[in-house]
């Protein structure tokens, strides 16, 4: 029999990885010590089924899945549209839902209505852009921003912002509503495209265990 390769996974840190995790041991996939808050490991391996796993920021999945160095990537939608790397998105995993907004003050409802050239603030700067130059066929000028995109229109930096919205809470504290949805968002999983081709069969079969569960 050949030596099986390892399939490797890289998970969003945080919820994201948790809830993947919590997925997996529903079809028997199991790694205890990723688990452990304490541990300084990169890499952990189960043996068992010849899997390996690591935590990586959620921008930097995409990277790492494009290059080979993971087989399979969990990571959010909004990360997979505004990194913009050549995986295949195989699977929705329904959990991390959101949607990606166009949000402000209300008054800036009119702005957006008669195309008027205007200030959008985002941690998005890819997804706004596409979305107001092709889908709105908007001119605007895009401010990238790292922190609370929310303070944009409260301080006059922005007249909107392009950001996840969950529950519209922090939006409503602030005066902001949504005033357009961009699209909706949740986790997915991603395959490289040579692995793909390379480990088919498990991962088509990996795939149709996690549908099941889902």
């Amino acid at each position: 029999m050949s030596e099986e390769k390892y399939l490797t996974f890289a998970l969003g840190k945080g919820r994201l990885a948790n809830k993947t995790l919590d997925l997996c041991e529903k079809i028997g996939i199991t790694c205890e010590e990723i688990r452990d808050k304490e541990t300084r490991k990169l890499i952990f391996v189960n043996e068992e089924l010849k899997l390996k796993f690591f935590l990586a920021k959620g921008p930097d999945v995409p990277t790492y899945v494009e290059y080979g160095a993971a087989d399979i990537g969990v990571v959010g939608k909004d990360t997979i549209l505004e990194e913009g790397r050549r995986a295949y998105e195989v699977l929705d995993l329904g959990f991390g839902k959101c949607r990606m907004c166009v949000c402000g003050p209300e008054s800036a409802r009119d702005l957006l209505l008669h195309h008027e050239m205007i200030r959008v603030a985002t941690k998005y700067p890819v997804i706004a852009k596409d979305y107001f130059y092709n889908v709105k066929h908007q001119t605007v000028d895009i401010i990238k921003l790292n922190g609370s995109v929310e303070l944009g229109p409260i301080v006059g930096l922005s007249d909107v912002i392009v950001d996840i919205v969950e529950t519209g809470s922090t939006l409503k504290e602030n005066g902001l509503v949504v005033l357009e949805e961009i699209c909706p968002l949740s986790a997915r999983m991603i395959v490289n495209q040579v692995s793909m081709q390379m480990e088919s069969k498990r991962i088509n079969d990996l795939i149709g265990r996690l549908k099941e569960v889902l």
